[in-house]
């Protein structure tokens, strides 16, 4: 890229920098993630700007180059809560006593374990079930949740030690009494 391409291409950033943002803030991004995602369309650009073509306007293509980083960041998301379902679940079956061959055996087995963890969360007395909330789905810190809860921080990763152990074994149980398919 030549010195005259550069040029141009910072003078068209100055100009359409803010245009940029707030057209990405009204896609719906949170805000605070506005600024990286005008950032990574300014990259993008500039990484196809031999595909601009120059009879076109910059601050359109900028724009669809920023509506399809969103659209992109959504599918990825939705990918994400199919696949894991929720953090809740990620955590559990991460730290389940399955072995790591059998982790990678996702199948029936791993749809198994879903079903087991779905049913033991059922379960769950309404405290545990809001400690687990709080913590996986909301992602709080054991410190927001003590506060939360009138607890103490050490009370709090207590309680969720407990209660990811009493899950544990719950579904250890429920799939002892699950019968598996024959491997072919």
């Amino acid at each position: 890229m030549d010195q005259t391409t550069q040029e141009l291409f910072i003078e068209q950033v100055r100009e359409h920098h803010a245009g940029l943002r707030g057209f990405v803030r009204a896609l719906g991004v949170d805000p605070l993630w506005v600024d990286d995602v005008a950032q990574e369309a300014f990259i993008v650009a500039y990484n196809r700007l031999d595909e601009f073509d120059r009879e076109r306007d910059f601050g359109a293509w900028l724009r669809g180059i920023a509506r399809n980083l969103v659209i992109n960041e959504r599918r990825k998301d939705a990918r994400r809560k199919r696949i894991l379902s929720d953090n809740l679940t990620d955590v559990l079956l991460s730290s389940s006593s399955a072995s790591d061959h059998e982790d990678e055996e996702i199948g029936d087995r791993g749809l198994a374990k879903l079903n087991a963890l779905r049913a033991c969360v059922s379960e769950l007395p309404e405290k545990s079930l809001q400690l687990l909330r709080s913590r996986y789905e909301d992602e709080n810190s054991a410190l927001d949740i003590a506060d939360q809860f009138e607890m103490n921080p050490p009370a709090v990763r207590k309680a969720l030690e407990r209660v990811r152990g009493a899950l544990r074994k719950c579904m250890d149980k429920r799939m002892e009494s699950t019968p598996m398919p024959e491997a072919l």
